[in-house]
């Protein structure tokens, strides 16, 4: 491809933007006054429009580790710990050595994908458009927001359990949702501002409370013995990790897109890798040395057995009396940082699917979210162990292929040059590529994943002797299909 089209490409990108921008009656005419009282009171309205470098003037690193650290400073973190004992048989040891070895791997992808955010200016999705397309990226915005809206249904029933546990059952687990899901709105709605600053403090309390709970239970959790590791509970177990982790990948730079251009990118990657390992790992690995040690201790056990997260904790408490439900509201409160970045991002996803939804402000959708999670979380509240399993893994499959692919296409085909996403096509249907091989290579790559799956309800052949390898082989299958389709339509179109 000769540097003469790509510069011409940029050209017609440009004029096509600067023509819809200068139609009467366009979102930025028309909504331009009202939106600039509403950000001058603190309240973010920007939505998918790229920020141009002008306005990215942030440089402080910190507020990404914090949003990062907050947003798994929880006790959805530790219930997916719980998991390696309690459902794949690992013990306390094995459990916490999956952990450590896979969540330093898995956390690298969203730590890097946010080092686009201020070179780029974009949103995470929107940067998916130079992989995927205009359309393609439906696919993705879909797939990313049932899985927004299913950690924030997981979460608000953490919360709302451990605020009900807290009542000795007197506050039911629908009440406790609903004050959960209003309190992270509230949050969320203001935007970035708001947002970064809420993650900056409340993540102290949380390692407090966890730590007290580890201290006063300390002497339960090693109680229990459990058989050696199988290499079917381990793979099985890191599916759900990287169902838990890598989906963050496609929302990581709709947080550091405020930072200035020139930014050094090793910084952005060094705070926001710091923020998911320091949080992740320790609250998973407490997660999972407590339900380890559960079916030692009475109470303990009792409480798991009912599904309850959020009264086991409660029950870890109970020693320190009113104290202890203190504690445990800190804790239900917990979710609230990692529910609030979600209905952020969940708005971006929606304004990419419907392009009329441009014209409707950021916040609007915090609102539709929260709308939509508070119902399915009261219905879906017996049911959370089950729903937990099922949804991570699946997760895993398709963020493994979307990662796989954006930074194929960044790595290999634009060669790690940010100068080769021209900001002014973002919008442009016939500039972006086709993104046919980008869903191509989704599609087909779960041809091969299938036979991989180790879920409740499929096991495949391969996974019946192996565990689940679903989300490494989406992987290697997207890569390969993917390098493929791709070349063969820079060659058909004669440009990226």
């Amino acid at each position: 491809m000769s540097s003469e089209k790509i510069v011409r490409g940029h050209e017609d990108a440009s004029k096509i933007v600067d023509a819809e921008l200068a139609k009467p009656g366009s979102y930025e005419n028309i909504e331009v006054g009202r939106l600039a009282k509403l950000e001058s009171i603190g309240l973010e309205t920007r939505g998918i429009k790229p920020v141009p470098p002008e306005e990215r003037q942030d440089t402080q690193y910190y507020k990404l580790f914090f949003v990062w650290f907050s947003a798994n400073c929880n006790i959805l973190s530790f219930s997916a710990g719980t998991l390696g004992p309690a459902i794949f048989g690992l013990g306390t040891r094995d459990s916490c050595l999956t952990i450590l070895f896979f969540e330093l791997l898995f956390c690298l992808m969203p730590a890097y994908a946010a080092t686009w955010g201020p070179k780029l200016g974009m949103r995470q999705m929107v940067i998916s458009r130079y992989s995927f397309g205009y359309y393609g990226v439906l696919l993705c915005c879909l797939l990313n927001l049932i899985g927004m809206c299913g950690f924030s249904i997981l979460n608000c029933i953490l919360g709302g359990q451990a605020l009900s546990s807290v009542s000795d059952e007197h506050l039911s687990w629908t009440v406790g949702i609903v004050v959960i899901g209003i309190i992270s709105l509230l949050v969320s709605f203001c935007g970035l501002s708001v947002l970064t600053w809420y993650e900056r403090i409340v993540w102290f309390p949380i390692i407090i409370t966890l730590a007290i709970a580890l201290g006063l239970g300390g002497n339960n959790l090693s109680g229990t013995t459990y058989e050696p590791a199988t290499a079917r509970g381990v793979l099985s177990f890191v599916s759900t990790l990287a169902g838990f982790t890598i989906t963050w990948t496609p929302l990581a730079s709709d947080f550091s897109l405020y930072f200035k251009e020139d930014v050094k990118s090793w910084r952005i990657f060094l705070h926001s890798y710091l923020g998911f390992v320091l949080s992740t790992i320790p609250f998973q690995c407490a997660g999972a040395a407590v339900m380890a040690a559960a079916p030692s201790v009475p109470l303990w056990q009792e409480r798991y057995a009912l599904g309850d997260v959020g009264g086991l904790l409660e029950a870890m408490l109970q020693p320190v009396h009113g104290f202890g439900k203190f504690l445990t509201v800190l804790l239900s409160l917990s979710v609230i940082g990692n529910m609030a970045i979600t209905f952020y991002s969940m708005a971006f996803n929606l304004q990419l699917c419907i392009p009329f939804f441009l014209k409707v402000p950021r916040y609007v959708f915090c609102v539709v979210g929260t709308a939509i999670v508070i119902p399915i979380s009261i219905a879906g509240q017996h049911r959370f162990y089950d729903t937990l399993i099922n949804f991570l893994s699946l997760l895993g499959y398709w963020a493994a292929a979307f990662t796989t692919i954006i930074f194929m296409e960044h790595f290999y085909f634009r060669k790690n040059d940010f100068s080769l996403y021209d900001p002014e096509m973002w919008n442009s249907p016939s500039l972006l590529p086709t993104g046919l091989p980008a869903v191509a290579a989704v599609i087909f790559s779960f041809g091969p994943v299938i036979p991989c799956m180790d879920q409740v309800w499929y096991v495949g052949p391969i996974a019946e002797k192996t565990g689940d390898i679903g989300f490494e082989m989406a992987f290697v299958v997207s890569a390969i299909l993917y390098f493929v389709f791709r070349s063969l339509e820079i060659k058909w179109r004669g440009r990226i």
